[in-house]
């Protein structure tokens, strides 16, 4: 029974993250707007993105452990891009993907650096989310928000979390 819960959970959240971004890139083309979508609080999800599928990597954690973060990274810059292109230059998108490679490769450089930045990534996903909804509060317009995205996030954060899935499951002995 457990063994299928996990799978159903691996496999769901699979499907869902390849669609997660989806309806919030939708929600933008059809308002043709980025309006009510924060720059920094996009930016840290990338960033956190990034960390962790760095640190999967370096530590050669199976595939399927973290499988969903190319697609999430991927989803991201196209809607990175399409906050630009609606806020008239996509190219000061080139800065930040710059920043976003240049990471990928610092990151590996020292242990200490990986995990300092892996312990940080709950932190930078809250203030990611922190960030967004700070945007809309100010704003008192949400714009171009896509609620089902949100709904399908906490969907993933929840299936995740589940025994045996959490990020560091699979390294729990590096830290015991």
């Amino acid at each position: 029974m457990e063994a299928a819960l996990l799978w159903f959970c691996n496999w769901s959240t699979l499907g869902v993250c390849a669609a997660l971004k989806l309806p919030q890139i939708h929600a933008q083309l059809a308002a043709r707007s980025a309006r009510g979508l924060s720059l920094p609080s996009l930016l840290l999800e990338l960033a956190g993105f990034l960390v962790f599928l760095r640190y999967q990597c370096y530590y050669e954690n199976p595939l399927l452990t973290y499988l969903e973060y190319p697609i999430l990274i991927a989803q991201d810059v196209i809607l990175l891009l399409c906050v630009f292109h609606f806020n008239g230059n996509v190219k000061q998108a080139v800065p930040y993907l710059a920043g976003f490679v240049l990471s990928w490769f610092v990151l590996s450089l020292q242990k200490w650096i990986i995990d300092l930045a892996m312990n940080l990534c709950t932190f930078i996903s809250a203030a990611s989310k922190f960030a967004q909804l700070q945007y809309l509060w100010k704003a008192q317009d949400s714009g171009a928000v896509s609620a089902l995205t949100w709904a399908l996030s906490a969907y993933t954060c929840a299936s995740k979390d589940a025994p045996g899935q959490g990020k560091n499951s699979d390294n729990l002995n590096d830290y015991q």
